[in-house]
Formats: structure tokens, C-alpha cells, sequence
């Protein structure tokens, strides 16, 4: 009979220790399944997150297709502008050659220029003709 006084007066510690790990299970549970509703939101944000990565991605290759074309478009540009740099220096060459050839074009015009003051016009020899005629009828010749 003391065993059975005791089992009874067992029973109702054993059903407070069952309610507590009752208690103690609803607890957990609740805990669990805030997790599980945190995880569940950690996969969405996860899930956004490749989403923007894959836009932008996507955004970063269009770019680079672009850059790659302007970089096709300078580079010729480039090209354009050496053959342009050749070409001016040709004519630089070819101004300084005419700068000396009009140097001596000049020298020559003022040759000329010198060359002809010294030299009768024509209709000042014709005047200076008809004059010494004039002169030689009026005086009188002595041969």
C-alpha cells in the first residue's frame, strides 16, 4: 500500500511535469515556426536579389556591347586622323617649298624691276628719235 500512497501522490507531480513539457512543446513549436517563417522569407529575399543580379547583369553586358562598338568607332576615327596627320604634313612640306620658290619669284620680279628702269620705253625712244632728227635738220653738218 505505500507504493500504491506513493504512485498517487506521484500522479499529480507527473501531470505537472507532462503539462510543462506540454507548455515547453507549444514553445518550441512557436519558435520553430517563426524560424520557418523566417527562412521562407530569407529564400524570397534570396530569390529577389537574383533576380536584380541577373538585371543588372544583363545591363552591365548591354553596356559593354556598346562600349565595344564605340571602341570599334575610335579606333577607326584614329585611323582617319593619321592618314589626316600625313596629309598635313605633306602640305607643310609642300608650303615650304613654295615659300622658298616665292622668295625667289620675288628676287627675280625685283631683278626685272631694276632692269627695266634703266632701259628707254618705247614710245620715249620714238619721241627721242624724232627729236635728234629734228636736230640733226636744223643744225648745220659739218663733214
Amino acid at each position: 500500500m505505500r507504493a500504491t500512497k506513493k504512485l498517487r501522490n506521484r500522479k499529480p507531480d507527473v501531470l505537472v511535469e507532462i503539462r510543462k513539457l506540454g507548455v515547453l512543446f507549444e514553445h518550441t513549436d512557436h519558435k520553430v515556426y517563426l524560424i520557418a517563417e523566417q527562412c521562407g522569407d530569407i529564400k524570397k529575399d534570396i530569390g529577389e536579389l537574383k533576380f536584380d543580379v541577373h538585371e543588372i547583369k544583363e545591363t552591365l553586358d548591354s553596356h559593354t556591347k556598346i562600349l565595344d562598338s564605340h571602341t570599334k568607332t575610335l579606333d577607326s576615327h584614329t585611323k582617319i586622323l593619321d592618314l589626316h596627320t600625313k596629309t598635313l604634313d605633306s602640305h607643310t612640306e609642300m608650303i615650304g617649298g613654295l615659300t622658298m620658290d616665292m622668295g625667289i619669284v620675288k628676287e627675280n620680279i625685283e631683278f626685272m624691276k631694276n632692269s627695266l628702269k634703266r632701259k628707254v620705253d618705247v614710245e620715249e625712244f620714238t619721241a627721242l628719235e624724232r627729236r635728234v632728227a629734228f636736230l640733226e635738220k636744223k643744225s648745220p653738218r659739218t663733214s
